[in-house]
């Protein structure tokens, strides 16, 4: 796409617009001409362009992210500032606002077809000997390319604006998804396809998740105890259909484009005469185009290859579920045709089934660090992708439900890569009558708490902070948010696998004499230890609610309840619509608080560490701080940018003292933004919103202004050295 000397060009204008943005302001931007304007932005525009296909096509940035966020954000100002130079294809275009309904359907500028498969080299073969009795030829030249297991795509250019991203639908019509289509990087909002005479083009591609996002997708998702995606395939599918771009963004899609389905004037077969060809169009476009596109001279040297990439496949990062084979010669597409189901002129070669076909033979519940129960299917053993299977992972009960899974059902059994076994589907035709529906236990089957299911969630869960599939997290928890020094991950392994602890309260009982037995401990790390456990018992109450780890009760959501309730005592007998109405707190925080507290197991330990001195209520300095003056009470305030002064954390807390919300995002309900140094994207739209805007300095002043009548908010500033 770019040759050396316009790389080169290109960097240098780089320096140059890097140089030129430093240290402007709103007032920089808006004092210039329409014209001067227009101008940088177009240069910005082209700089960032190249940078992103150096990033996402490439994998070769020659920039730092610092840089190119400078970069961006200088568009963004200036853009803001002179609304009437913004293009649709500006790289600021990419995330449009949520939109709710449904997804417009749209016909193809051509038919999107399907293809015909192959399992062995003698089935290709055999295609081979088909092909060249229709076009009446001793041999054909043929090109291979891998296929790409994700969600077909159509991208329409006119005049080199992308304009419409459609799904494959039925090949005839799809689903219009422009706006999710445009926050891919790797898809290009303006591609040079003029320098080639096209003015009009339709682009086929394949959308896919990487195989190490969705690795990384899946890990967060277990964290926060969602369900599992299945495969990259389901995760990249789902995540287009989603209904808020933003969300869409922060799910890493990629995109290969590997055919020009229409294109005018230029012409296929007439101007564009080979695949080849057509996919040096797209690569010098800046589109992602196969990394594997191996023209062969004969069907021979094509099983070559799709064996040796059978061979390969488990390292690349795209899921592929076998090769494509077509003709390279376009202008033989359109005298081989087409079948009523696939074109002639390509085939696949499909990889060794990674399904199988085995029996259920019973449904385990496996309780995960988070509470969540997860069913796990028994197997008849059985090899998929060279792996024998005797577990299958299940994901949730609704999954269970919608497939209509039974025990005793024969199922289809699918493992991609390296990704966990998962059942596909029952095969109803083999049912016997004797099968059995797969019940959800109403207790924990580890530790006999009994389930609950929250409103937002298809996973049920174990509510017992004491469950000992759980205890391990919730003790490193504990100490985290109490500032327990040295109960960590180390420390909470040797002492659950001495029996130590069976319970959270079982640390506030800990024997000193024991505890220096243990292997590397001594006595002043026996005695440290207890220390700073028995110091956690002074913590604030609004900690103490935090560390029992109440599903979606944050530090921020306790320090709600902290003010609203005395005491624990208060808070256990609150009414669900009594909680629900807190501001901040909502339906599913209710129903999550109420359920925690109707564990037995939970109040039980409640009762233990009450009877260790351990109080849950107000300490007298925040029965004190409620008391003061709340000069920025109902004020929601956002920082952004580094602070000379203060940490985020403190700075948030400052806020808190008086009064004030500190939130994360800004939006039309936000008080004022502090700024710092190198603020980010923040800044950007409070501006945009006409948000107030504070330095640090200012900010400084403010708290000195409120340090008079708020004793904390002194101390920590005397303590900076600021007053």
């Amino acid at each position: 796409m770019y040759a050396t000397a316009e790389e080169k060009e290109l960097q240098q204008l780089t320096d140059k617009l890097l140089e030129l943005v430093e240290g402007k302001d709103e007032n920089y931007w808006k004092s210039l001409s329409t014209e001067e304007a227009s101008k940088i932005a177009e240069d910005l525009r082209k700089v960032i362009r190249y940078h992103d296909y150096k990033y996402y096509v490439q994998a070769n940035p020659v920039i730092s992210d610092y840089q190119y966020d400078k970069l961006f954000h200088a568009l963004e100002a200036l853009e803001r500032a002179h609304p009437e130079i913004v293009t649709p294809d500006s790289p600021t275009q990419r995330i449009s606002p949520a939109f709710t309904g449904e997804f417009e359907k749209v016909k193809h500028l051509a038919e999107m077809t399907s293809l015909e498969n192959t399992y062995s080299a003698d089935d290709l073969r055999e295609w081979d000997k088909r092909v060249k009795q229709l076009l009446g030829v001793d041999e054909v030249e043929y090109i291979v390319e891998p296929k790409f297991d994700g969600a077909s795509i159509e991208l329409v250019y006119e005049d080199d604006i992308l304009v419409r991203g459609v799904t494959r639908g039925d090949g005839i019509v799809g689903e219009d998804i422009t706006m999710n289509v445009k926050t891919i990087k790797s898809i290009p909002l303006r591609a040079d396809f003029s320098k080639h005479g096209i003015k009009r083009i339709s682009v086929r591609g394949e959308i896919v998740m990487p195989k190490s996002v969705f690795e990384k997708l899946n890990k967060e998702r277990e964290k926060q105890g969602l369900s599992l995606f299945a495969n990259p395939r389901n995760a990249a599918a789902g995540t287009l259909r989603l209904k808020n771009p933003a969300e869409v963004a922060k799910r890493g899609l990629d995109c290969y484009t590997y055919q020009i389905l229409y294109s005018e004037p230029v012409k296929l077969c007439k101007d564009i005469k080979t695949q080849k060809q057509a996919l040096e169009i797209l690569a010098d476009c800046g589109f992602k185009t196969p990394p594997i596109q191996k023209v062969c001279k004969d069907i021979e040297e094509v099983i070559e290859t799709v064996l040796k990439a059978q061979k390969e496949r488990e390292s690349w990062d795209f899921e592929a579920d076998g090769m494509v084979v077509k003709v390279n010669d376009i202008c033989a597409w359109e005298k081989l045709g087409e079948t009523l189901h696939h074109p002639r002129w390509a085939v696949a070669y499909k990889f060794p089934a990674k399904q199988a076909v085995t029996k259920l033979l019973d449904v385990v519940w496996q309780v995960g660090r988070t509470g969540a129960l997860t069913p796990v299917a028994i197997l008849e053993p059985v090899e998929v992708g060279g792996v024998v299977v005797s577990r299958a992972s299940l994901f949730n009960p609704d999954l269970i439900k919608q497939k209509d899974i039974r025990i005793g059902d024969y199922v289809i059994v699918e493992r991609a890569g390296e990704t966990i076994p998962y059942i596909v589907a029952p095969v109803k035709e083999r049912r016997t009558g004797e099968e059995k529906p797969v019940e959800v236990p109403t207790h924990c089957p580890v530790c006999g708490a009994p389930i609950v299911k929250e409103l937002d969630e298809a996973v049920p869960r174990c509510p017992n902070i004491n469950c000992p599939a759980q205890l391990k997290e919730h003790l490193i928890y504990w100490g985290k948010v109490l500032d327990i020094k040295g109960l960590g991950e180390s420390t909470a392994n040797t002492l659950l696998k001495k029996g130590f602890v069976k319970s959270i309260a079982d640390i506030y009982y800990l024997d000193k004499n024991e505890l220096v037995k243990l292997p590397g401990w001594g006595l002043k790390k026996a005695e440290n230890l207890l220390t700073q456990i028995e110091k956690s018992k002074e913590a604030p109450f609004y900690k103490k609610i935090t560390a029992l780890g109440i599903r979606h009760v944050g530090e921020k959501t306790a320090q709600l309840l902290a003010k609203k309730f005395k005491n624990l005592e208060e808070l256990m007998n609150a009414s669900f619509s009594e909680l629900a109405s807190i501001p901040g707190i909502g339906p599913i925080t209710a129903t999550s608080i109420k359920n925690f507290f109707k564990a037995e197991q939970n109040v039980e330990m409640i009762k233990e560490l009450e009877k260790a001195g351990f109080k849950f209520e107000r300490t007298p300095e925040e029965e004190m701080e409620e008391q003061l003056p709340k000069p920025l009470e109902g004020q929601n305030v956002v920082f952004t940018g580094e602070l000379e002064h203060f940490k985020r954390k403190e700075a948030q807390h400052l806020i808190e003292l008086l009064g004030g919300n500190p939130t994360n995002s800004v939006t039309r309900k936000t008080s004022f933004v502090v700024v710092g140094e190198n603020p980010g994207s923040k800044l950007a739209k409070a501006q945009k919103l006409g948000i107030k805007t504070i330095n640090e300095q200012e900010f400084v002043e403010l708290l000195k202004k409120y340090a008079e009548n708020n004793e904390e908010v002194k101390r920590i500033l005397q303590e900076k050295g600021i007053l």
